[in-house]
């Protein structure tokens, strides 16, 4: 891998979590295109990075990828139920964190964004943990000097691979299945 292009960790993280969100019947084979939720990417990222980074490095890594992969799921349920009103939120991420605070924002989204029943909330709980432990994981075995570019580009990477397949494992949920046409 050329630890340079930050396609090549946007690949890995994709790769991996795909195959392990399929493997829990959780994203369809075919993931979803939502380009207006993609395009939402550069601004929630640069205003989630700094909470982000700051949780990864004071021992929470799992919570800094964790609420991410929470977000996506956030912005795919707000797209779904009424995205006329929240597509002019200037930053999301900001409006759902100070919803609460950033420690409980996982629990806000969970009860009253995306409003689970107790099992479900476990299971997609269960989930978002297991893929931020994953890509941890991955971000760990890539061996990358901590504080230069190229784990900030990796930890970026992983970020953004795991909103959209937050976004992805929610439009499962509301019943939308991509199939070739």
């Amino acid at each position: 891998m050329n630890n340079n292009n930050t396609t090549d960790f946007e690949k890995l993280f994709h790769d991996d979590l795909y195959m392990y969100l399929r493997s829990t019947d959780m994203v369809d084979e075919r993931l979803p295109e939502a380009p207006d939720l993609e395009q939402l990417w550069p601004q929630l990222g640069q205003s989630y990075v700094a909470d982000g980074i700051r949780e990864y490095n004071t021992g929470y890594p799992s919570v800094a990828l964790g609420w991410i992969m929470f977000l996506g799921m956030a912005v795919a349920k707000y797209w779904d139920v009424e995205w006329d009103t929240y597509s002019k939120v200037p930053d999301l991420y900001l409006y759902l964190r100070d919803r609460i605070d950033f420690d409980h924002m996982d629990d806000y989204i969970l009860d009253k964004v995306l409003c689970l029943d107790a099992e479900t909330r476990v299971k997609v709980n269960d989930v978002v943990a297991e893929s931020a432990s994953r890509t941890y994981s991955k971000i760990c075995h890539l061996h990358l000097e901590e504080g230069t570019a190229n784990a900030y580009r990796a930890f970026v990477a992983a970020l953004h691979q795991l909103y959209l397949m937050g976004i992805a494992v929610e439009l499962k949920a509301l019943g939308y299945h991509m199939t070739k046409m």
